[in-house]
């Protein structure tokens, strides 16, 4: 018990190193039918109950972190951990300045910045399960995918360039689990980001080189007309760990202990 209560003060202590932190969300758990099933007998994975960051993290959480764990600032991350780019719309490396509001989501940010921030709260990145399964819900429903009006607005996002500045975080509309902002406003950094379309290996369809690239790799779709989807999967397959962008986040996540 002794034990149990100094890992607690621990984990309480690390995230409080981070600074201010979105609040979680519970997602129940389900079955989700990927885009890419990993081999026939995979079309339908089992996705445990787990919590969720209600939205993604912002500016000033990951100031707030790069204080407290100065090796993740920009003048000092070693450029194995992330590329030129990073946080480069700071006004510097320990301000933010008019391209960053402190309430907008933090961009610019490597998978391996995004996984350390995570831990230091005692969380981790969604897995891509995760986050599909909880991106699938709209404000109704668990599964929207095949909704027209739901589609179509994920769509038009996808459609619509970047804002120089980005909007605040977290004033999307919550969905059926209370997330925000799963769609709208950037993209985001999971846990197994490239696990997907990286191997045609593990699509097991036949010609390996045949369906490498991502427009052979449609062919191979479950759901062809899952278009938003496959484009998220898309993307996240032509990123490596070090890679920055201006339109892409992070959440993190936790697992659900049931008793």
């Amino acid at each position: 018990m002794r034990a149990r209560l100094l890992t607690s003060l621990l984990v309480l202590l690390v995230a409080g190193s981070a600074g201010a932190a979105p609040k979680q969300v519970r997602v129940e758990g389900g079955t989700y039918k990927p885009v890419f099933p990993p081999s026939p007998e995979e079309a339908e994975i089992p996705v445990a109950t787990f919590l969720l960051d209600e939205r993604p993290v912002t500016n000033a959480e990951y100031l707030a972190f790069v204080k407290v764990h100065p090796r993740w600032r920009r003048d000092r991350i070693a450029r194995l951990f992330a590329g030129a780019g990073y946080l480069g719309h700071w006004a510097l490396p320990l301000a933010l300045g008019e391209r960053a509001p402190a309430d907008a989501p933090v961009v610019q940010v490597s998978w391996f910045a995004a996984k350390a921030y995570c831990e230091a709260r005692g969380m981790r990145l969604p897995t891509e399960n995760e986050w599909e399964h909880a991106a699938t819900a709209s404000a109704e429903v668990k599964d929207a995918r095949q909704d027209p009006a739901f589609v179509a607005r994920l769509l038009a996002w996808y459609g619509q360039p970047n804002p120089k500045v980005l909007p605040a975080a977290g004033r999307g509309e919550p969905n059926l689990y209370g997330v925000r902002d799963l769609h709208g406003l950037v993209w985001e950094w999971v846990g197994d980001f490239n696990s997907t379309l990286v191997s045609s290996d593990s699509r097991e369809s036949g010609d390996p080189d045949k369906s490498r690239f991502c427009g052979a790799g449609a062919l191979t779709a479950a759901d062809k007309g899952d278009y938003a989807t496959f484009m998220r999967v898309a993307f996240r397959s032509s990123l490596k760990a070090p890679y920055t962008t201006g339109n892409l986040g992070f959440r993190c996540a936790r697992d659900v202990k049931e008793k």
